[in-house]
């Protein structure tokens, strides 16, 4: 067995490349997503870039120019029914989304596309090109260099807005700001892991690196790290395992979680043992 095969084949290099740029942005923001609270609102905003998806196909437009426009709705929808409504703000994310996703799914079972659902929901990384690629470094690198660059404002944001905004930070901005860098982030992944399969990446290595340091910049390393090597491991066994790629990935987040898990129930056991 040539452990060298995967390499060799054009579709399976394009994988590679894919996984490469996009875990960097998204690994970066789901620290910020697992501090701040907000899972369910990458949950939301992936969900609800359906119904844009299938209008921008509609109009022969860019498909990411919808799903963007179509999360950005939903993140705006959420919050002003949060602030003028007595329901609470995760409800009221349940609701949006759902209706969003229903009524992308009524479109498009009217629409006649050759975009299959499957790949929508799950994601096409084998079938990845040259645009898409494009599409994905571009958006990863604006994305992760503008958390790099805003990584300690975001961080007294999440933490307490209260303070950030005493202190002068545009608490506004910055949380509109962060709204637009998930559905930027959740454009990107698209036509790799799929919408249903996004959240994995938008949580799973922010909480695995929480689990194992304490220090936020330790945090962003961490989970860089556990993102680029559960989604090059990912691909590489998806290829000998005769798997989706995007669900080995998720698969394979969720194992390293557990371990994270456990190895700090270990460590803190021990912890206590020893006082």
């Amino acid at each position: 067995m040539d452990w060298l095969t995967p390499f060799q084949f054009p579709f399976m290099q394009n994988a590679f490349w894919v996984t490469l740029f996009i875990a960097p942005p998204t690994a970066l923001l789901s620290c910020f997503l697992v501090l701040k609270g907000w899972s369910l609102m990458g949950d939301a905003i992936s969900h609800a870039t359906l119904p844009g998806i299938v209008i921008a196909y509609i109009l022969n437009i860019p498909l990411i120019i919808g799903a963007f426009a179509a999360g950005m709705f939903c993140a705006l929808a959420v919050g002003f029914l949060g602030d003028n409504s007595r329901v609470k703000r995760d409800t009221v994310m349940g609701v949006v989304f759902s209706g969003m996703f229903g009524f992308g799914m009524v479109l498009y079972t009217k629409v006649d596309t050759d975009v299959h659902l499957d790949h929508i929901l799950f994601g096409n990384m084998l079938g990845v090109g040259a645009e898409d690629l494009w599409t994905a470094g571009l958006v990863a690198l604006g994305v992760s260099a503008v958390l790099l660059a805003k990584w300690k404002d975001l961080l007294m944001h999440a933490f307490d807005p209260a303070h950030a905004r005493a202190i002068g930070l545009r608490v506004g901005v910055m949380h509109y700001g962060l709204l637009a860098v998930i559905s930027l982030t959740i454009v990107a992944t698209l036509k790799a892991v799929g919408l249903i399969l996004t959240i994995g990446l938008l949580i799973a290595p922010g909480a695995i690196a929480f689990l194992l340091v304490r220090e936020f910049r330790s945090m962003l390393a961490v989970a860089v790290a556990v993102t680029i090597a559960a989604m090059m491991g990912g691909v590489y066994l998806s290829f000998w395992l005769d798997s989706a790629p995007a669900p080995t990935i998720i698969l394979l987040l969720s194992g390293t979680f557990v371990l994270a898990f456990l190895w700090r129930q270990t460590k803190g056991r021990r912890s206590k043992a020893v006082v």
